[in-house]
């Protein structure tokens, strides 16, 4: 019986090819869409999930308190103190290990010189990950203090192949380490990234501040293996009073949280996790299926209008004894057929797609063959698209009435699918109008915070790592590349402008409030011509000045931090950081340190030479790009021989801080275009039988003097009248959606009328291209054609 259905399926699939290649191109192209999505979605999902006992990870927090004990923000740093305390004190917690470090450092041995990603962490730390080695033993491989884990990568860099247990490395051309061990490469969808891993004895050795870890300092991250997840809430009962019974200036608490729910619930508010990334995944799942359900619903849409065709055939088998369900059977068949057919494309075109949907959103998605989830999942989907497109069609014209159709009694088929239809069409354009909107908006909102005033001069702005020499040498390299012309301005700083992290406990000044020990500042550490390298607006005072001897024990505050401090004229203030004594000289405006979507927040900005780390560039606007980049290139290279020259731009840097916004914004245009193109498809499948059906009518109305334009008006009409209905729905529908969505940030834009006239216009003119196209073809037909055999 199978094999008589499926050839019955294959006849009448090849009998009707307009419809079957419509329906097999908008499954295929819908098809490898959700599958791209859900490979997307499921990328995102498992960060840091593949690691063994995933769920016994956790990481420290810190929620920051006032002095009533109200949460007023959350931090991912839990104090430096912290790890060791409740290494001390909490039972339940089987390792911990404190994790510093993050930079892109030098490394090399005697030929090759890299800049990779380093990390420095406790020798628990392989007790807590169970990264894959290829050599090495895991119990000791961090346990003397000139150790350094590779990954696999970084030893076929280095020494071309991973064979490279008991080499030697040097790390920032200072230290010699000695390769205890050789691990797999860390997957895409890790948090802690490293290149190459040394252990914590030796970031004691080579930084005093690492020795006596401060309680009011937040440098160091802390990551946790709990023996039983179930005993979370105990753990975070005794975890909680830590910080306070040790260090009374201020009030904080520590929490453990799931290491491998921090990249999709990230946000937090009241000290408890609201969401964050996890919406926009909530949203790819649902376009995912969306754009499926359109593919679907063509489907349908075009099975249904053949009805008149298959009464017959339907009628037939029935007088002859056919059974409703064998009938059912028939066209579902037929369905799962061309689904089949239009699965093994959409698999080829992921497979063909899948590097450039990589590239485009800056992610690394592959396919693991040997996976049996991975053709599970395909043969779900499959199957769920089979029946979901098959089963109302087989349900329908299974159901038609023997007597009636041999007697071309169709009024069942004229009335109930053409309304049918007529729903699914406005719902596939509705969704489209909807998915136009979302990117129109998403594109606006992203043009308006990328264009919200930053507060420094961002577009002529360079930065570089004060690596080697450039360390001592500062002075130096700023004199010689000044001397170039390649720059007006240069200083140090301890850290890049567009990503400043050192929050820290303590700043006292003259009539501080009791409530002043609970403010948590940021801070960044500088040297002369600060203002003028980074054009960060002063509203009073002045920068740092080798003019005033007295200017190294000087400090910078922002509008915010004064605002907090509740100081009314600050300047010549002396305040008191960290036991030093420093004068305040000016107050500059907010800039943009952090989230470009967010507010200013406390900001410190304090004299020191020795906390260097990056140089800060203007670039001469008079020169071209490149001969400015290849002047200071030819400086830093001789002061600097032995590390490459690593110049970025900040607007460039500060860009990729919209990274998620940007890669909403990307999938809502492909995926809405692609919408858009498999509806417009089905649409053109509607004409065609629309206007086969009605060959003879038009036939007679040419005979009877009706122009092209009348009969293309006849065809046209009450299909754009379905789109014009989907605008109706989708608009309120979008316009809600768009509106919770912004919501979400701080600075935003509005839905405004103009998006919203675009996105009906665009979509019907779309819509009226596609009809036209067939109606033309309709209404140029030759008349004889159509009525010479009445």
């Amino acid at each position: 019986m199978f094999r008589l259905n499926l050839k019955i399926a294959l006849r009448n699939l090849w009998r009707n090819k307009t419809s079957s290649v419509i329906n097999i191109i908008g499954l295929a192209i819908g098809l490898s869409a959700c599958l791209l999505l859900l490979l997307y979605v499921n990328y995102e999902r498992n960060f840091d999930r593949h690691f063994k006992d995933a769920d016994k990870i956790y990481q420290v927090m810190t929620n920051f308190q006032d002095a009533t004990g109200k949460i007023t923000s959350t931090g991912v740093s839990p104090g430096n103190g912290i790890a060791m305390a409740i290494k001390a004190k909490i039972p339940e917690v089987d390792v911990i290990t404190r994790i510093g470090g993050g930079d892109r450092s030098l490394i090399a041995n005697q030929q090759k010189v890299f800049k990779r990603m380093d990390l420095f962490a406790d020798p628990d730390i392989l007790k807590v990950f169970s990264y894959d080695f290829i050599a090495g033993n895991p119990n000791t491989a961090l346990n003397t203090p000139n150790s350094v884990i590779l990954t696999e990568e970084t030893a076929k860099l280095l020494f071309g192949t991973t064979d490279a247990l008991n080499k030697t490395v040097r790390y920032k051309n200072t230290n010699d380490l000695k390769v205890t061990g050789v691990i797999k490469d860390l997957p895409a969808n890790t948090s802690l990234r490293f290149d190459y891993l040394m252990p914590w004895s030796f970031f004691e050795s080579i930084n005093n501040y690492v020795k006596n870890p401060g309680w009011g300092d937040f440098s160091f991250l802390a990551i946790a293996k709990v023996n039983n997840p179930a005993n979370i809430d105990l753990i975070n009962a005794k975890v909680k009073k830590l910080f306070n019974e040790t260090y009374t200036a201020q009030k904080s608490e520590n929490f453990l949280f799931p290491l491998s729910d921090r990249h999709l619930y990230g946000e937090f508010l009241n000290g408890k996790s609201i969401g964050g990334d996890i919406d926009r995944i909530y949203l790819f799942i649902a376009l995912a299926f969306g754009i499926l359900l359109i593919a679907c619903i063509n489907f349908m849409n075009m099975a249904t209008a053949k009805s008149e065709r298959r009464a017959k055939e339907v009628g037939i088998k029935k007088t002859i004894g056919a059974t409703r369900a064998s009938l059912v059977t028939q066209f579902l068949t037929e369905a799962m057929v061309l689904t089949t057919v239009a699965v093994l494309i959409a698999t080829a075109i992921v497979e063909v797609s899948l590097p450039l949907f990589n590239k485009l959103l800056e992610i690394d998605i592959t396919i693991h063959y040997s996976n049996t989830g991975y053709w599970l999942g395909i043969l779900t989907v499959a199957l769920v698209t089979g029946l979901l497109s098959g089963t109302y069609p087989a349900l329908f014209l299974s159901s038609f009435n023997p007597i009636q159709t041999l007697k071309k009694k169709t009024a069942r088929a004229k009335i109930i699918p053409i309304n049918l239809r007529q729903v699914l069409v406005v719902g596939q354009f509705c969704f489209a109008i909807m998915l136009v909107i979302a990117t129109m908006v998403i594109y606006k909102q992203m043009q308006f915070i990328k264009n919200r005033p930053v507060g420094y001069n961002i577009n002529l702005m360079a930065e570089m790592p004060q690596d080697g020499e450039l360390s001592g040498k500062f002075e130096l390299f700023k004199d010689q590349v000044l001397k170039t012309g390649a720059v007006t301005a240069v200083n140090q700083s301890s850290q890049s402008m567009i990503r400043v992290g050192n929050w820290f406990y303590g700043l006292e000044w003259p009539g501080m409030e009791e409530r002043g020990k609970e403010i948590v500042f940021n801070r960044l550490q500088t040297t002369y011509d600060f203002v003028k390298t980074s054009g960060v607006e002063l509203i009073a005072g002045r920068d740092f000045s080798r003019d005033f001897a007295s200017d190294t024990a000087a400090i910078l505050l922002s509008s915010t931090a004064v605002k907090v401090m509740k100081l009314k004229n600050p300047i010549g203030m002396t305040v008191k950081l960290f036991g030093n004594q420093l004068k305040v000289i000016g107050i500059f405006k907010d800039f943009n340190w952090d989230s470009p979507y967010r507010e200013g927040r406390q900001m410190v900005i304090n004299f020191s030479k020795n906390q260097g780390g990056n140089i800060n560039m203007q670039l001469n606007p008079a020169n071209s790009l490149s001969k400015n980049i290849a002047l200071i290139s030819t400086v830093a290279k001789n002061i600097n021989p032995q590390y490459p020259v690593e110049i970025g731009f900040v607007n460039e840097l500060y860009s990729r801080k919209m990274h998620s916004e940007k890669i909403l914004g990307i999938l809502a245009n492909l995926f809405g275009g692609i919408a858009i193109l498999i509806s417009c498809m089905g649409l053109y499948g509607l004409v065609t039988y629309s206007a086969e059906q009605r060959t003879k009518e038009f036939g007679v109305r040419r005979v009877l003097g009706a122009s092209v334009g009348n009969i293309m008006n006849l065809l046209s009409v009450s299909f754009l009248k379905m789109v014009f209905v989907a605008a109706c729905i989708g608009v309120p529908l979008a316009y809600y959606l768009m509106n919770r969505w912004l919501t979400s940030f701080e600075f935003r834009t509005t839905v405004s009328f103009s998006i919203i006239l675009v996105s009906i216009a665009g979509t019907a003119i779309i819509a009226f291209l596609t009809i036209s196209i067939q109606a033309y073809k309709a209404a140029k037909a030759n008349p004889v054609e159509a009525l010479k055999y009445e």
